[in-house]
């Protein structure tokens, strides 16, 4: 299991992807260090997404 680093290249998004998609297949237990492992995961790929692939809000 590889240590967790900044996402800061789509190379680094590929690799945060394929990490927390194994935590989908094996949902981990809160407040054990994989289900920490799991949020911090899901928060950078959050952070990454939104500033490189925003979704407008749809016209009124």
């Amino acid at each position: 299991m590889e240590n967790i680093r900044p996402i800061k290249t789509e190379a680094d998004y590929d690799w945060a992807i394929v990490e927390i998609t194994g935590y989908f297949e094996s949902e981990p237990k809160v407040g054990t260090p994989d289900g920490y492992r799991f949020d911090v995961l899901a928060t950078l790929i959050e952070a990454y997404e939104d500033d490189h692939y925003p979704i407008e809000a749809p016209l009124s």
